[in-house]
């Protein structure tokens, strides 16, 4: 009998930990695609991508500079082993995101905290990916 139980336990166990997992896989490749989509946009550099980039002040071919950053930053994240490092790089992207658009003073809540908004999300879909994330950061034991 407390074989049952410790079976059934187990198997809850890991159906929780699969469950968490395939969530966090889900959201990291929803952000993944957005990022790409951005990636494509500015290495392609539509008008509307060379406007937005004026826009906040950069000179249109550092669009291409910015796209490059962030493809390197996207394949590192979405290797298994080096996606906490992409991460970094993607959450210090997202950064210069939300300073560029502090800088010409954009809506706070609908445009300069969307990559906030959008890093946080990340994190949150690499935390549930890799739950030992969460001792790193002190915040299990």
């Amino acid at each position: 009998m407390a074989t049952d139980i410790t079976r059934q336990h187990s198997s809850e166990t890991t159906d929780g930990r699969n469950w968490r997992r395939a969530t966090g896989i889900v959201i990291s490749v929803l952000v993944g695609a957005f990022l790409a989509f951005d990636v494509i946009g500015k290495l392609i550099r539509p008008q509307s991508v060379v406007d937005g980039t004026e826009k906040l002040g950069f000179d249109s071919d550092q669009a291409i500079v910015m796209g490059v950053v962030l493809l390197i930053c996207l394949v590192v994240y979405a290797i298994p082993r080096t996606a906490v490092l992409g991460a970094l790089g993607i959450t210090a992207y997202l950064g210069g995101a939300v300073t560029a658009n502090m800088r010409i003073e954009e809506p706070l809540v609908s445009t300069v905290l969307f990559a906030a908004y959008l890093g946080v999300l990340m994190w949150i879909g690499l935390v549930l990916r890799r739950p030992e994330l969460l001792k790193v950061a002190g915040l299990r034991r």
